[in-house]
């Protein structure tokens, strides 16, 4: 008899390509467009939304929500510019609206169809290594020279007791959240924990912070007080060291069972957000069948991303770097510099600033102090106070310093800055640490008056304060002062 064609299963359907990149996130469509442009041919493939998690459930959305949030937060305190300060109606409706409509503006720069007209070929399915160089996905069975994974990462969720049982959100769902939320539980209190408290407390919730560390950790504790202590003073409850023994409750209560020390208490709260950290998207991929290593957490990659398979690269949060989009896009250019035009290209981790967006900003890039004096042993600190700048004095916006780190003959090693506007600020710093500049070069560009940017060349002249101190110079100093 016959058998019946219809029950069987769809031939895969064969595509030979140059490039092939796993995950659309940031880095995923930098490489694909930039590989593109070169005339590589590129198949690119997506199992859920184009624009990964910067564009679709956090980078964008998080930072339109602080933008209402800030505005609501001017209302409330303009009477110290002799603007009478007032309450203001928040429709948590509405700033949900602008949020979407803000996603949907974005969104067309990294749709399907905008990647299909650069030539690219978009596969929207699941994608597996068969082998060392093919990958199915879908209906296609794809071979490639070169293959990326670019898988992002996502929400860990902390094995804590009773978590399982009631409803909570992580960054990819909180903005589905239309409504006030009176009293919203945050467990972490890394960068996303800490501005989504900030931008939920000024638009009307009572916020709670939990973590088992202390804020922050990891950044430099000098620069982080400034802003622990901003949050505090907005009616940001956060409790550093604590171990959460259980959650339990239902929708719009939600108990939380601390222990501190030898100390128990329960806080109950209407919302909890989990904010603990993300993973890299790594199982189901077949890395096996790939010759891929990996760590427990992540993919191994050498300096220039390349893994133990020499045809296949990772970029992105899939290696366990920075999570941050920027530093997607700095690896999807190493990628290409490598594997086009054969350069010795490697990923540049000390110069990839880091941000969170509170107010005020923190934002960092290189060495912090103690790593500094670990790798080179003397260097040199230097400081600059926003209260000691104009702009920032007619702006009410004094809290805040710059620091920064050079070596003992002034090599730029590291910066950070907390302030308003540091995510701008430290990209003057990014720059000089990429180009090796020394800290003479930051003291020779003028700065228009009055702008926040002035604290950055007056930190960079602290460093010629310390001339004076050296007995041989300061007679060297004299002398010439004399013959003048």
């Amino acid at each position: 008899m016959p058998k019946d064609t219809a029950d069987e299963a769809p031939q895969s359907q064969n595509i030979e390509t140059d490039f092939c990149i796993i995950g659309a996130g940031a880095g995923g469509l930098a490489l694909a467009s930039a590989a593109a442009a070169f005339g590589q041919r590129v198949v690119l493939i997506e199992k859920h939304k184009m624009g990964g998690d910067s564009v679709n459930y956090g980078g964008v959305q998080s930072k339109a929500l602080l933008a209402a949030a800030k505005r609501a937060y001017a209302m409330r305190t303009a009477s110290s510019f002799g603007v009478r300060g007032v309450e203001p109606l928040i429709d948590h409706a509405a700033v949900s609206h602008y949020i979407d409509d803000v996603t949907a503006k974005i969104s067309p720069n990294f749709s399907v169809e905008r990647f299909t007209g650069l030539g690219i070929r978009v596969i929207s399915a699941a994608a597996r290594f068969v082998d060392r160089s093919t990958v199915v996905a879908g209906d296609y069975r794809i071979t490639a020279r070169r293959i990326v994974i670019a898988t992002g990462s996502s929400p860990i969720i902390p094995p804590i007791p009773g978590l399982a049982d009631v409803p909570y959100f992580t960054n990819e769902t909180i903005f589905d959240n239309t409504g006030l939320i009176p009293h919203l539980l945050i467990i972490g209190a890394g960068t996303t924990g800490l501005e989504l408290a900030q931008a939920y407390r000024r638009l009307g919730s009572r916020v709670t912070v939990f973590d088992s560390a202390n804020a922050l950790c990891g950044e430099d504790a000098e620069l982080t007080v400034a802003l622990i202590a901003r949050l505090s003073d907005e009616g940001i409850f956060i409790r550093e060291g604590v171990q959460i023994k259980r959650v339990s409750g239902t929708a719009g209560k939600i108990v939380v069972e601390l222990q501190t020390n030898s100390v128990s208490e329960t806080i109950e709260g209407t919302a909890i957000l989990l904010a603990a950290g993300r993973k890299a998207n790594i199982t189901d991929l077949g890395l096996d069948a790939a010759g891929v290593k990996v760590t427990p957490t992540a993919i191994k990659v050498n300096a220039g991303l390349r893994t133990a398979n020499s045809r296949v690269f990772a970029i992105g949060d899939a290696t366990g770097a920075p999570r941050y989009a920027h530093v997607a896009g700095e690896h999807a250019e190493t990628v290409l510099r490598r594997s086009l035009f054969r350069l010795p290209a490697r990923a540049k981790a000390r110069i990839a600033p880091r941000v969170v967006f509170t107010d005020p900003e923190l934002a960092t890039v290189g060495l912090n102090e103690t790593e500094a004096r670990a790798k080179y042993g003397r260097i040199n600190v230097l400081r600059w106070p926003y209260h000691e700048n104009d702009r920032a004095q007619l702006e009410h916006e004094t809290d805040g310093h710059i620091k920064v780190i050079t070596s003992k003959h002034g090599k730029i090693l590291g910066a950070g800055i907390v302030g308003a506007e540091a995510s701008e600020l430290i990209q003057m710093w990014s720059l000089a640490i990429s180009q090796g500049l020394n800290i003479k070069a930051m003291t020779e560009w003028i700065s228009p008056y009055p702008t926040l940017s002035e604290i950055n060349k007056k930190a960079a002249f602290r460093y010629f304060a310390t001339v004076p101190s050296n007995p041989f110079l300061r007679k060297v100093i004299a002398l010439l002062a004399k013959l003048g």
